[in-house]
């Protein structure tokens, strides 16, 4: 449904050394981009940031976080580490989660204040 999303960042190198190191875990990796942008993917460039005059201002309370697919349980564990690692903070340590059965996944805080998940659904 959806080819891709991006997020404008105030850093862009922060946010790249951040979103390499996280994504990693996730069998997800830098693809292109230039002086201004970084796109993610596996095979495609899907998830991208954007360095932004006026980034978009995080607000907790509007829902809004972006979920990337992980391989494994382990891999959200390695992202949730990763992310610490790498200045996010914690918004929801690895773990299972009522949302459905099998939902297994962490919850950080970027350094520009936007809230991601890593989730699993295969079973423990």
């Amino acid at each position: 449904m959806i080819d891709h999303i991006s997020f404008g960042v105030a850093d862009l190198a922060r946010a790249r050394r951040f979103y390499d190191a996280v994504l990693a875990p996730l069998g997800y990796r830098y693809l292109r981009g230039g002086e201004e942008t970084a796109g993610y993917g596996d095979d495609d460039a899907a998830f991208w940031i954007v360095a932004a005059p006026h980034p978009v201002a995080p607000d907790p309370g509007s829902g809004l976080h972006v979920c990337f697919r992980a391989p494994s349980r382990a891999a959200v564990d390695a992202f949730h580490a990763a992310a610490l690692a790498a200045g996010g903070r914690d918004n929801g340590a690895p773990g299972a989660r009522d949302y459905e059965p099998g939902y297994y996944a962490a919850f950080v805080i970027d350094p520009d204040g936007y809230r991601i998940e890593a989730y699993c659904g295969a079973p423990a």
